[in-house]
C-alpha cells in the first residue's frame, strides 16, 4: 500500500476538509480526492461522508484510522533511527531512572559517558522506582537505575552506593531549634523514598509524640516545599547536594541513628548486555568503587 495514501486518509480524518488537506499537503484538490478513493478501492470500503462542505469519517473510517496512524508511526520511526544511525549513532544505551537519581547523580554520568563515548545515542526514561524492574525485563531498557530493588524474576539488583539520610530544612525554619523541638513545631514532609520511612518515623515518633506529617510522594517537589518553609524532612544527601551547597536547605543535627539511602543497579538476568550498556555499566561501577554515594562539598 502507497504510504501517500495513508498520509493523505490521516490528514483527511484529522481535518475533515479535502480543501485544507490538500493545502496542507500542497497537493492538489482532486488529488486528494483521487487517493482518498484509491484507498477506499483498496480497502472495499467507503470511509468519509460528505457534510456541507466538511467530510466525517464513516464507521469503516474511523475504524481503519488507527492501523493507518500506527503504520505511519513505524515508518517514521524507521527513518528517524536509520537517520541517527547514518550520523554516527551506531549503538545505543536506553536507561529507565527514577526521578531522584535523574535529577542528583545521573547528569554528571551522562556528561562523562557522553564524552568519552559520543557515538553512543542514550535514550533516559523515568519511572517510579517499583516500575524500573518491570520496565528492564521487558526489554524496552537496558539499564535501570531505582531507590529499591526490583522484585521481577528476570532481573537482578545490585546496590550500587549507600548515603546518608539527612535531616533538612530551611535556614529560617532550622535556626536555633533542636531537632526534636523543631519536629513539634513544622510538618514532617514524608513518603518520598520507598524504603526507609516506616521504620524512621515508629523511632522518630518515639522521641517527639507530637508529629505533624504531610505525605509528598517525590524528592523533587519535596525540596521545593522545604525551601519555601514548608515543613521539614529527612532525605537521602545525594538528593539534596546542590541545595545545601547554595544554602537553600542546611542540615539539623540528630542524635538518634538514622537509616542509610541505597540507589540500585538493575538489570536484565539472564539476558545479556549491548556493548553500549556495558560501557555505561563500567562508569556506574568505577564511580561508585567503594557503594558510596557524592558526598557534601567541603
Amino acid at each position: 500500500m502507497d504510504l501517500k495514501l495513508l498520509h493523505t486518509f490521516v490528514t483527511a480524518a484529522e481535518l475533515e476538509n479535502f480543501h485544507q488537506t490538500a493545502e496542507r499537503l500542497y497537493l492538489a484538490q482532486p488529488t486528494v480526492t483521487a487517493h482518498i478513493r484509491q484507498l477506499e478501492q483498496i480497502l472495499g470500503f467507503h470511509l468519509f461522508d460528505r457534510v456541507g462542505k466538511r467530510v466525517r469519517l464513516t464507521a469503516a473510517g474511523r475504524r481503519f484510522l488507527p492501523h493507518a496512524q500506527r503504520v505511519l508511526a513505524a515508518y517514521d520511526q524507521a527513518v528517524n533511527d536509520m537517520t541517527a544511525w547514518w550520523q554516527g549513532y551506531d549503538t545505543r544505551l536506553q536507561l529507565v531512572t527514577s526521578p531522584l537519581v535523574a535529577t542528583s547523580v545521573l547528569p554528571g554520568l551522562l556528561k562523562r559517558f557522553t564524552q568519552e563515548h559520543p557515538r553512543v545515542e542514550v535514550m533516559i526514561t523515568t519511572e517510579v522506582s517499583p516500575a524500573v524492574g518491570p520496565v528492564i525485563a521487558s526489554g524496552a531498557a537496558h539499564v535501570g537505575l531505582a531507590r529499591s530493588p526490583s522484585v521481577h524474576p528476570d532481573t537482578s539488583s545490585t546496590v550500587l552506593y549507600t548515603d546518608p539520610v539527612l535531616l533538612v530544612a530551611s535556614p529560617a525554619n532550622a535556626a536555633g531549634a533542636h531537632w526534636v523541638d523543631l519536629l513539634g513545631r513544622h510538618l514532617l514532609l514524608t513518603g518520598n523514598h520507598p524504603m526507609y520511612w516506616d521504620a524512621l518515623l515508629m523511632a522518630v515518633a518515639e522521641r517527639q509524640p507530637h508529629l505533624r506529617t504531610l505525605a509528598v510522594d517525590r524528592v523533587d517537589i519535596t525540596k521545593r516545599l522545604l525551601e519555601e518553609g514548608l515543613g521539614v524532612s529527612f532525605l537521602p544527601q545525594s538528593s539534596v547536594v546542590r541545595e545545601l551547597a547554595e544554602g537553600r536547605l542546611v542540615t539539623v543535627p540528630v542524635d538518634m541513628e538514622l537509616p542509610l539511602s541505597a540507589t540500585y543497579l538493575i538489570l536484565p538476568h539472564p539476558r545479556e548486555l549491548p556493548e553500549a550498556a556495558r560501557l555505561f555499566v563500567d562508569l556506574l561501577l568505577q564511580s561508585f568503587p567503594d557503594g558510596v554515594g557524592p558526598g557534601l562539598p567541603q
